[in-house]
């Protein structure tokens, strides 16, 4: 990978760290599956490229975002580590409203979106591993800061990645609960399988924002979501800020996941 930067930040509903950032620089970044816009400044004393995940403003829903862009983008800005957060429907009662977990497993139910990074003429056949879909050596370090900090996190569970954009019914709730899924969302799932073949590391703290169809006493409201990131908002940034000060980049497997694969699939990535 080229360039200076290191971090990668990406934020979803209701989440933009920019207000933290001093001299944060727009950048529009072309990659061979169409540009994606990140933002390039400082944050802890470290060169962080933010990615707001639903475009500027929030015009973009989840199962129309450009995800393969958005990881090439970060490659290509010579990104290692990438941070991000996921707003998320608990499956399960005791997963209350404001809850942040450090997903550890994974179930993509997504159908429509693209799977890989090697599509097109000449990419070459890959397949990695995706034991742990989420970086174990970020997750320590976002487990280890929080306990610093104080900042109650719940350790382990199992992220299931729906298509979007509407909520689930109760009938997929309960059984998305039977099928060992914790919470809830729409854009990780994706996320986490292609920034593993683009050899960055990656984990989520997902959000708690509501109780799913048929566990929450009301309808679902994308409203409802945004206030909850937003009021989380001031105790996830801080822990993020942290581990980005303080973490030094250690070998991880993450970053060698193309080795079985040679030079051949990394340079297709940088084409």
């Amino acid at each position: 990978m080229v360039g200076l930067m290191r971090w990668g930040v990406i934020g979803g509903s209701g989440v933009s760290p920019l207000a933290k950032g001093q001299g944060w620089q727009r950048r529009i970044v072309a990659t061979r599956y169409g540009e994606a816009v990140c933002f390039v400044g400082r944050w802890a004393g470290k060169e962080v490229v933010f990615l707001p995940r639903h475009g500027e403003g929030h015009t973009v829903p989840p199962h129309r975002i450009n995800y393969r862009a958005n990881v090439l983008a970060m490659r290509k800005l010579g990104v290692q580590a990438v941070l991000a957060t996921a707003a998320s429907g608990a499956l399960r009662r005791h997963l209350s409203p404001g809850t942040l977990l450090l997903p550890d497993q994974l179930l993509d139910l997504t159908s429509q979106r693209p799977r890989t990074l090697f599509e097109g003429e000449g990419a070459p056949v890959v397949h990695v591993d995706l034991t742990s879909p989420f970086c174990p050596t970020l997750r320590e370090r976002l487990k280890r800061v929080a306990e610093e900090l104080g900042i109650a996190v719940m350790d382990g569970g199992c992220y299931v990645c729906g298509e979007g954009p509407r909520y689930e019914t109760a009938a997929e709730v309960r059984a998305l609960a039977q099928l060992g899924g914790d919470v809830v969302g729409m854009t990780a799932g994706t996320e986490a399988a292609l920034f593993r073949e683009a050899e960055i590391c990656y984990a989520v703290v997902a959000i708690v924002t509501n109780w799913g169809a048929g566990i929450s006493p009301q309808p679902l409201s994308h409203a409802e979501v945004t206030a909850m990131m937003e009021q989380r908002l001031p105790i996830l940034l801080p822990l993020f800020e942290r581990v980005i000060a303080t973490f030094d980049f250690a070998d991880c497997p993450c970053r060698h996941s193309l080795d079985t694969y040679g030079e051949a699939a990394r340079k297709w990535l940088e084409q």
